[in-house]
């Protein structure tokens, strides 16, 4: 297969920023696309080519599979996915195969397969991965549901077959709280993705969400970027990662490698992929799922490792070979991510939309910052909240935080609430700052009611700041009518000298 020359992107913001920046380094050309909404995103100016695919100015779907392999055809261009839309489809990538059209990413045979809950823990059994007691097939009669539950013991999960993003999901401390729970789960479910078949599993107590990362080609290899501690979420969705995992010991660390490799290599799986895992208080680990596509907390495995795992997936892509052997793939050092969501946490986490009016990133030499926001753009309500992924690193755990700690100090977004306040609190938090969390941490660990209270503001304080701005302003204005007594001080100086007083006050 002849080397990719152009990629579109099937996506937008910093995930679209993110793939092009390696398309850039490797001198290969880009294509965005775009809706209405969208068309003064960052992502739009930083591709060589940039397409609309809106068909009216309310028009915010990007899922356009015949106009996007219509421009991909065009442009002449291999398709990139990123992260939901399209990634997990195996539709679509069914139609770029039948239409000629390189897709950077696994097979469509592959991504039904795992997309399957049911059918993902099946090929994992085979494939000898340790699975949460729990139902082989799916089920939509409540009383056969019961009937398992019981058998598998409470307190049990009650998932989504087709689900995703904490969609669908229950638990269920007992059997007179199934019956509800097992409707609400299927109806969500039905309205999210169409199905409404669950699955149920056991419960782990303590539970830790590790996930492994890998890569396979197309030629039979297969490795993995070590782990990551993804056990900070609110509402299923992670907000903290950080890699390598503070809580699993060497022993379950090198069990865990070689059942995700061989995993990989007995369904013959290639490109980027990351094997997720429910670990124990004890230590025992169980397969959740699989994400056949590039994840959101990548990152931080390319800053232990120094792997760029997008590079990867274009040579896969291509019919070349890994890179690397995995003996060549050495850890270094700590990287945690926090996602900055457009979000409200003093308000239930509650979706921030608006006009960024300041928008200041930090700098140095221990992070990286990917975004797709900048000071005048408009946070769409359409879209996932989340405006940027901020990763520190640092030679030890405790370097890393301490860089974090700084950096979400100089990351100053103004005109929206972000998730910032949060993740300050948390890496001040006793638990977190042990390595012991689990993904609990928010609802048990962490004083959600003090952030609440710290973050909301007493209607008073605004009143009293917009009466010193206005006089404020009459002082300015009665400066101006009378002769200037002070001709040593310019105009301007004085200006922003009152200006800069009523900001802090206001």
């Amino acid at each position: 297969m002849p080397d990719i020359k152009k990629i579109l992107v099937a996506n937008r913001g910093e995930i679209a920023i993110r793939v092009f920046r390696t398309c850039r380094r490797l001198g290969i050309k880009t294509v965005a696309i775009y809706t209405h909404a969208d068309r003064t995103a960052p992502h739009v100016r930083y591709a060589d080519e940039a397409y609309c695919i809106s068909e009216a100015d309310n028009d915010t779907s990007y899922l356009k599979a015949d106009k996007i392999i219509e421009i991909a055809k065009k442009a002449g261009a291999a398709i990139h996915p990123g992260y939901g839309f399209y990634s997990e489809n195996p539709t679509f990538v069914q139609r770029l195969e039948e239409e000629g059209v390189v897709f950077i990413g696994p097979s469509a045979e592959h991504i039904k397969l795992m997309g399957s809950k049911t059918g993902a823990r099946n090929a994992m059994v085979e494939a000898g991965v340790p699975v949460v007691p729990g139902t082989k097939n799916a089920i939509r009669d409540i009383e056969e549901a019961k009937k398992t539950a019981r058998e598998v013991g409470y307190p049990i999960m009650l998932k989504a077959v087709h689900g995703g993003g904490g969609k669908g999901m229950r638990l269920v401390q007992g059997e007179e709280d199934f019956e509800s729970s097992f409707r609400m789960a299927s109806s969500e479910a039905e309205n999210a993705f169409g199905n409404g078949d669950m699955y149920i599993e056991k419960f782990i107590i303590g539970p830790h969400h590790v996930e492994i990362q890998i890569l396979g080609d197309k030629h039979g290899n297969a490795l993995h970027l070590f782990e990551r501690e993804c056990s900070i979420q609110r509402r299923h969705q992670k907000v903290i990662e950080e890699a390598p995992s503070p809580f699993i010991n060497d022993e379950t660390r090198a069990k865990m490698y070689d059942v995700a490799v061989k995993a990989v290599k007995a369904i013959g799986y290639y490109s980027a992929g990351t094997l997720e895992f429910i670990v124990g208080e004890n230590q025992d680990f169980y397969f959740l799922e699989m994400n056949t596509r590039l994840q959101v907390e990548h990152p931080i495995s390319e800053l232990i490792t120094g792997v760029d795992i997008v590079t990867e997936m274009i040579k896969v892509a291509e019919g070349k070979p890994l890179t690397y052997k995995q003996e060549e793939i050495v850890r270094t050092g700590h990287a945690i991510e926090c996602r900055i969501y457009a979000e409200d946490p003093s308000n239930n986490f509650a979706p921030s939309p608006g006009l960024i009016t300041v928008y200041e990133t930090p700098g140095g030499p221990n992070v990286r910052v990917e975004s797709g926001a900048f000071a005048g753009y408009e946070v769409p309500l359409y879209y996932d909240p989340m405006i940027a992924k901020v990763c520190s690193v640092g030679k030890t755990r405790e370097s890393a935080i301490i860089a974090m700690k700084r950096i979400l100090t100089e990351y100053k977004v103004c005109g929206i609430k972000t998730s910032i306040p949060f993740h300050q609190r948390v890496l001040k938090n006793e638990t977190f700052l042990a390595g012991n969390y689990d993904t609990s941490f928010i609802d048990t660990k962490f004083d959600m009611e003090d952030l609440q209270r710290k973050e909301g503001k007493d209607p008073s304080v605004a009143l009293i700041a917009a009466a010193i701005k206005q006089l404020l302003s009459e002082k300015i204005s009665a400066q101006r009518s009378v002769t200037r007594r002070d001709v040593g001080e310019s105009n301007w100086k004085r200006f922003g000298r009152l200006t800069s007083l009523g900001n802090r006050l206001g």
